[in-house]
């Protein structure tokens, strides 16, 4: 047992976790890292945006991320019926300055981020389980079980919950709230040897959109890919299929893919998430704060994951710093906190609910117009732009009105999103793998 105070205990070493302990550590203040698990460790989320690389340049990992992982410039769109395809580069964004992310491996980069914070001066502790928060006028007490399964007791002044899915503080306080409307299944894995385009174009994430589900493929090394279909719970269920065989079957039935795969190795287990997509009704405490995924995840069709979590991470980190300096600044800095990641996620939200609506979203998207600037502005929000400045906002306004409109009225050609089976020449099962 230790009574040595802390400033902040953050539960989690993910993205989040390990931005905000870095940056707390940098500032001066005394930091532990409550992370469950030993790195690296898989984890699914490997597309990155753009508009985090000002965060990596204030983290100093930016040159390790360079060294490490392949760059992003963007993504392409597809319908599934094969009929039309956009590609978007982010240096096309809206009055843009960033041109390029990253797709990592997450359970190197997950472990990049976290020895950084190390290396920074954050205490970190990897197998520790956090089994009870106590929380006080003057700070939070947590019971925590250390390797070998010995009980513990730490002491913060404040908690910054980064515990991803977990939600530690939020399903303690009973906060978490699932969206109905968004209960999805996801399954996927890692593949080696999958055709991709020369250049730039083989870094692109792609998507493939059919009528009740899209699947994502994204490069992770000059070789390797990662492939998933995300479809709704009950598409799932009602399959009878283990996840393994699911993805197979999804796989064979998207000719679009099944060409691309015809010398390809599955070279991970089969992996599988669902019903991922809530938000926290409140994001902080007296003496807690919720970030990333342990704030709210959305869906990862807009790969806003990873961006929402480092984003909402620093602007913990920065609020909780000042806090630390003058506790009379907590009410309005938690605010403006709680208004600020809120509302990104809402952006994101409303990127998501017009994407599942119908065929409208991705009509008028692969049905780009440069008119009054719209696909830039689209463009831009992919990116990770939050959307604050109204010229971004009107267009996007616009974006939108269109999409709506297209449900009576076909601006832009009308797909079917239904693949041509007879395309299909080689059953996915006949692939070599590897569990």
């Amino acid at each position: 047992m230790s009574n040595e105070m802390y400033d902040v205990a953050i539960i989690g070493g993910g993205p989040a976790g390990s931005t905000a302990a870095t940056l707390l550590a940098r500032s001066g203040r005394r930091v532990v890292v409550l992370e469950r698990d030993k790195f690296p460790r898989f984890h699914i989320g490997e597309s990155l945006l753009p508009f985090s690389t000002q965060a990596f340049d204030r983290l100093g990992v930016r040159e390790k991320l360079n060294r490490t992982f392949l760059p992003k410039h963007g993504g392409e769109i597809i319908a599934a019926c094969g009929t039309t395809s956009a590609k978007f580069y982010f240096k096309d964004g809206y009055k843009t300055s960033r041109d390029r992310a990253y797709q990592v491996t997450r359970s190197e980069f997950d472990k990049l981020l976290l020895d950084h914070s190390r290396e920074n001066g954050a205490e970190v502790r990897e197998e520790t389980m956090v089994k009870n928060i106590v929380p006080g006028h003057d700070g939070v007490r947590l019971e925590i079980e250390a390797p070998g399964g010995s009980i513990e007791t730490i002491d913060a002044r404040y908690l910054l919950d980064c515990s991803g899915r977990q939600t530690i503080v939020g399903n303690f306080f009973k906060l978490k709230k699932s969206y109905d409307h968004l209960q999805k299944f996801s399954v996927f894995a890692h593949y080696e040897n999958v055709d991709r385009p020369s250049g730039i174009d083989g870094t692109l994430i792609r998507m493939v959109r059919g009528l009740d589900r899209w699947f994502w493929m994204i490069p992770l090394t000059a070789t390797r890919m990662s492939i998933g279909v995300v479809m709704d719970t009950s598409t799932f269920r009602a399959m009878k299929l283990a996840p393994e065989e699911a993805l197979e079957k999804c796989i064979g039935e998207q000719p679009l893919i099944l060409e691309e795969m015809a010398n390809s190795e599955r070279v991970s287990p089969v992996y599988s998430a669902g019903d991922y997509s809530y938000r926290n009704a409140k994001l902080f405490g007296d003496r807690w704060i919720l970030a990333g995924d342990a704030a709210g995840f959305i869906d990862p069709v807009f790969s806003s994951g990873v961006f929402l979590a480092i984003m909402s991470a620093e602007k913990a980190a920065d609020s909780l710093h000042e806090i630390l300096r003058d506790e009379s600044q907590k009410p309005r800095l938690f605010r403006e906190y709680s208004r600020r990641v809120n509302r990104v996620m809402d952006m994101y939200l409303t990127f998501v609910n017009s994407w599942y609506r119908g065929k409208e979203f991705v009509e008028v998207f692969l049905n780009p117009t440069e008119m009054l600037q719209l696909a830039p502005a689209v463009n831009a929000v992919l990116a990770g732009n939050e959307g604050i400045s109204f010229a971004i906002k009107w267009r996007m306004w616009v974006f939108y009105f269109f999409v709506r409109a297209q449900r009576f009225l076909a601006f832009s050609p009308r797909l079917s999103l239904v693949p041509r089976k007879s395309e299909a020449s080689t059953p996915l099962g006949s692939l070599e793998s590897v569990s």
